[in-house]
């Protein structure tokens, strides 16, 4: 549904987000990132998405990922219900997405792990997202340490998740 609408100006579509590891506790809400070889490609992306009913959200406080809402109402055929982004291929908030579900995927014990605090961290704020994402961060930060994360770049996704 998506790609026939975007390849023209992106590189690929990537499933992000704990949807995307197997096994992993998550929201049954899929994440996806429309990879674009520059920022330049961003207009091209809003343009074809529009479209289909998208509409372009802006950044949303995360520098280099426009985020885009799904149409409403949804379609008989529609997608599961998800999160749609496009982020250049070399910034940041694509390589937070990529390098933590890689890693996830590739440790079944971190993965666990991870499962677990979110899922306590689900109990504690069920109503407060912010606080939620904020105590997932320091787990996430190791595992961005760990796959050679520089500290200015650890210090710019938490400044973004606090």
């Amino acid at each position: 549904h998506l790609w026939p609408a975007v390849q023209h100006a992106s590189m690929r579509l990537e499933h992000v987000g704990s949807t995307a590891v197997p096994g992993l506790a998550a929201k049954p809400v899929i994440d996806a990132c429309i990879v674009v070889a520059s920022p330049r490609d961003i207009p091209h992306i809003a343009k074809a998405l529009s479209k289909l009913g998208y509409v372009h959200r802006g950044d949303l406080g995360v520098p280099d990922r426009e985020a885009f809402r799904a149409p409403t109402p949804q379609p008989p055929t529609a997608l599961p219900k998800h999160h749609l982004y496009a982020s250049p291929r070399h910034s940041l908030s694509l390589r937070n997405h990529l390098g933590v579900r890689d890693a996830l995927r590739a440790d079944p014990a971190l993965a666990a792990e991870y499962g677990t605090l979110k899922q306590a961290l689900a109990k504690q704020f069920p109503n407060d997202i912010d606080r939620y994402i904020a105590g997932k961060t320091d787990f996430i930060l190791a595992i961005l340490r760990q796959i050679g994360f520089t500290e200015d770049e650890l210090a710019a996704v938490r400044g973004i998740n606090t």
